[in-house]
């Protein structure tokens, strides 16, 4: 009697995870440490952990690809960045109907954790058009991206976005960008998944960086972002701390409580020594920044490129050998590296349009469709062959209440959200003006329940 209905329970269960079209993904077993936040630093156990990587998208942006679903052309690539001493890659675009086991079980056993942007070309926020691409449809692409990687204990943290805002008048998308990272940070919570770090990775203008890195840590603990990063190409050797106007932004930025990291540097401009590696893993900035991630490892049209890829051969270049003699002259520093342990939340920037074009902190409700996904997981992703969400799917209808906990719909919330359409006015600021911050010690919590594992759908294209 037992046995029968211990199957029972079983035919349930199974039955249940095919009505929600995916079971929660199993737990992968590694021999890394999940690398988590505290205060404006990351942390590998009790050691302080600075990124050293590079960006990672063979084919570059005009030819999508799934670099880690590759497993043969992984493995080859893992050689050359344990040569580097890399201990990170970022990988921008991933299709998430794929299997990435056995890469990301062989960047595991290398030591190499993965930054991952969860966006396509297809699925993605639309930057003149944020509010009809904030949709349903859109969240389920990603959150079945976040669902299939937050298992592997060496995925560092996923980026909710790149380069959405990239003058001015496209501010006016922020709080669509901060919207999508409370919504994985409550997905990742709801589905009792591992809280990987969620953040934005900002465009290397000094327009609004600072006003866009203060607005993702403005608000209340739902609303704010567990990190920030931005593209910076402004040391073009020969160069130095001063010269590049590195010493200004440690200094606009110190104080902020989020770790800060560079998700791109790198410049071409002239021959490339990667000097500023000294500077970034020294405690001249080490307080403020974790280290950052070089573009990029093959060489593409823009010519970054530290190796050419050849069918499977990898020949290096130039590049690989100044990055490697850099990264081989230059230790972490000892101890903590003066992080600031307190972290905290930062004052919300003041609008001044053209430049800074965000009245206050508030943000699009998740759209009613999409609030299922929260606990009941994403089920299946479509892959590269999805036919794209910005023009699909059913938009945000309301505004959350900041503190109300709204994304997982239990708050309240008001009618009418912004729709956050860029204007033509072109906007420039030559300066960074910080506006004052608050500090309190972060404290993130989502409180959750599992709901009935029958009656859901899915909705796809």
């Amino acid at each position: 009697m037992k046995a029968s209905i211990a199957s029972l329970a079983t035919a349930l269960t199974l039955g249940a995870s095919t009505v929600l079209g995916a079971s929660i993904p199993e737990k992968r077993t590694s021999s890394v440490t999940s690398i988590t936040v505290k205060g404006n630093a990351f942390f590998k156990g009790d050691d302080r952990f600075y990124i050293r990587g590079v960006d990672y998208q063979p084919g570059g942006s005009s030819k999508l690809a799934d670099p880690i679903a590759d497993a043969d052309s992984c493995k080859r690539d893992i050689k050359k960045f344990q040569d580097l001493g890399l201990n990170t890659i970022r990988v921008y675009s991933v299709d998430n109907s794929a299997d990435h086991d056995e890469c990301m079980t062989a960047l595991a056993d290398a030591g190499i954790y993965l930054v991952l942007d969860v966006n396509t070309p297809k699925y993605s926020l639309n930057r003149a058009d944020p509010k009809q691409s904030y949709n349903d449809v859109y969240l389920q692409y990603i959150f079945a991206t976040v669902e299939k990687f937050a298992k592997y204990d060496n995925t560092l943290a996923f980026f909710s976005g790149n380069e959405v805002i990239n003058d001015g008048p496209s501010s006016s998308a922020a709080p669509y960008v901060k919207a999508v990272t409370r919504d994985i940070r409550a997905f990742l919570s709801g589905n009792k998944l591992r809280k990987v770090p969620v953040g934005y990775s900002a465009a290397d203008i000094d327009t609004n960086r600072l006003e866009m890195a203060e607005y993702m840590n403005c608000g209340s603990d739902d609303e704010r972002s567990d990190f920030f990063a931005f593209n910076d190409y402004s040391w073009c050797d020969p160069s130095s701390f001063q010269i590049s106007g590195w010493d200004q932004k440690v200094k606009n930025f110190t104080g902020y409580g989020l770790p800060l990291f560079l998700s791109e540097y790198g410049c071409n401009t002239n021959t490339r020594k990667f000097e500023e590696v000294s500077a970034l893993y020294s405690t001249k900035m080490t307080g403020v920044y974790s280290g950052g991630l070089v573009y990029e490892y093959s060489q593409e049209s823009s010519n970054y490129g530290l190796v050419k890829i050849s069918g499977d051969s990898v020949s290096e270049l130039p590049d690989y050998d100044a990055l490697k003699t850099a990264f081989d002259g230059t230790k972490n520093p000892s101890g903590n590296g003066d992080y600031n342990s307190t972290g905290g939340a930062s004052g919300c920037p003041v609008k001044s349009a053209p430049n800074w074009d965000v009245e206050g902190d508030s943000l699009p409700a998740i759209p009613t469709p999409a609030k299922k996904y929260l606990t009941q997981g994403a089920g299946k992703g479509v892959g590269f062959s999805g036919k794209g969400s910005q023009t699909s799917g059913t938009q945000s209808t309301s505004t959350s209440v900041s503190g109300s906990d709204s994304s997982s719909g239990s708050g309240s919330s008001t009618s009418s959200s912004s729709s956050g359409t860029s204007t033509s006015t072109n906007g420039a600021s030559a300066g960074l003006k910080p506006s004052a911050m608050s500090f309190a010690p972060v404290a993130v919590g989502l409180v959750t329940a599992l709901s009935s594992v029958f009656g859901a759908s899915l909705l796809f294209l």
